[in-house]
């Protein structure tokens, strides 16, 4: 095929249909309300109310934190939108329970601390409420595995909120191997880097995070959700395929120490703390047809931000990093590669057939949008408990192999279901699902 008729293809099969329990909505019916409630209005909530609030079939019923102030701000901020005034729920860390217990619920968006994402999740699904929470969703395999049977018992769908699932480029890769255009998939990289040292252990004044709590106790892949998202779909993860087994090796801890003796001194905590949690952890994911992925976490060093998502098949590679691509028989210059904004135009997804409010060039109201529509119609969300606890999982797992030196068995979620599943995740008008 030349390279002018393959940019002129367009998709070929439609996509396999779907129960309503698997299928995910495809726009809301006319005049459908959603009840939500907003738990956790810290800098990352308030960010996801703000882009709800431009819903008109959103009603933010409650909202709620432990910092009374920002649960009074998030109050504020649906008043000022035209709203009603939501409940106010901040009297203490169990807040939350209150709300779920109160108030009539549809949809729970959660974006507390790390360690109650869970828990609160669970406890949302228990009350019959469909949860959209923020990552990692949950930290440990006892956790993912409540949520799945949670969500399967009482047939309320629960989604992690992985933004980078829903990012116009990789929607654009995710139609092009669709189509068969990479051929088949054989590997997969993907990272999260850049320097969170200012970000995730002190602030500007020399004080610890919240989230420090985890790094002073763990050596692990403790963040591989963004980088992992989309890959999922790449390769077919829980539809065709599945992780079978994690192998991760971590460096030694010098960024962190180094850092904070250069902000505050040699005698600040930061400066001296012997923190287990290594620069840089590289995990290999091996999957039931055999293949593989390579998943970096690189937050403890100096480094500009990168995602490194790459994908290679048998007819060719993408490359997000150089913002290329190369594919064989296709592209004009053999083994060099090409510009991606071009296959990306031409394959965009339909989701980015409007233009989205919200961080990260609006891919926040993408996901936050395709979230909303599935409440509104009672049908499953567009990332599943499935995909979602496989993300997290890694973080647990990669922290026994780190320890252990040694691969470990990946569980598989879906209980074989894998083996005949078909992808959900995204399917477009014209473009084959299988």
């Amino acid at each position: 095929m030349k390279r002018r008729d393959f940019l002129g293809a367009a998709g070929a099969v439609a996509a396999v249909a779907l129960s309503p329990w698997e299928a995910a909505a495809q726009t809301a019916p006319a005049g459908a309300k959603v009840r939500a409630a907003v738990i956790g209005t810290g800098g990352r909530g308030t960010a996801l109310l703000k882009i709800l609030l431009t819903f008109p079939e959103i009603e933010v019923v409650a909202v709620c934190d432990v910092v009374k102030a920002n649960a009074e701000r998030a109050a504020k901020l649906c008043t000022d939108a035209g709203k009603s005034a939501p409940a106010v729920y901040a009297d203490d860390e169990n807040a939350w329970k209150q709300l779920l217990e109160k108030e009539k619920v549809d949809l729970a968006v959660i974006a507390a601390g790390w360690h109650n994402h869970a828990e609160i999740s669970h406890a949302a699904l228990l009350k019959g409420v469909y949860v959209g929470c923020e990552v990692p969703m949950a930290l440990s395999i006892e956790d993912c595995w409540k949520l799945v049977e949670t969500s399967e018992k009482n047939k309320i769908p629960c989604m992690m909120l992985e933004n980078w699932s829903f990012r116009q480029d990789n929607l654009a890769v995710l139609n092009m191997i669709r189509l068969g255009l990479l051929g088949e998939i054989m590997h997969a990289h993907c990272a999260y880097s850049h320097d969170a040292r200012d970000y995730f252990y002190y602030d500007a004044k020399g004080a610890e995070r919240w989230q420090i709590q985890f790094f002073k106790k763990y050596n692990r892949n403790f963040y591989p959700n963004h980088a992992l998202g989309p890959i999922l779909s790449w390769l077919d993860i829980n539809a065709g395929d599945r992780f079978t087994e994690i192998y991760s090796v971590a460096t030694p801890a010098k960024g962190v120490n180094l850092r904070m003796k250069e902000r505050f001194g040699a005698e600040h905590p930061g400066a001296t703390t012997a923190f287990p949690q290594g620069d840089v952890v590289t995990s290999i994911l091996k999957t039931a047809l055999g293949k593989t992925v390579v998943v970096n976490l690189d937050v403890q060093l100096p480094r500009p931000y990168a995602n490194r998502w790459m994908v290679q098949g048998t007819k060719g590679i993408y490359d997000e990093e150089k913002e290329s691509i190369y594919l064989e028989g296709v592209s004009p210059k053999p083994s060099q590669w090409e510009p991606w904004k071009p296959y990306q135009d031409k394959y965009n997804h339909r989701f980015w057939n409007v233009k989205y409010v919200g961080g990260h060039d609006g891919t926040d109201g993408c996901e936050l949008q395709q979230l909303v529509d599935a409440v509104a119609a009672k049908k499953q969300v567009p990332l599943d408990v499935y995909d979602s606890v496989t993300m997290c999982a890694v973080v647990e797992l990669s922290g026994i192999s780190i320890a252990e030196n040694r691969p470990v068995e990946f569980p598989d979620f879906t209980k074989g279901a894998w083996k005949t599943r078909k992808p959900y995740f995204a399917l477009d008008q014209g473009v084959s699902a299988e």
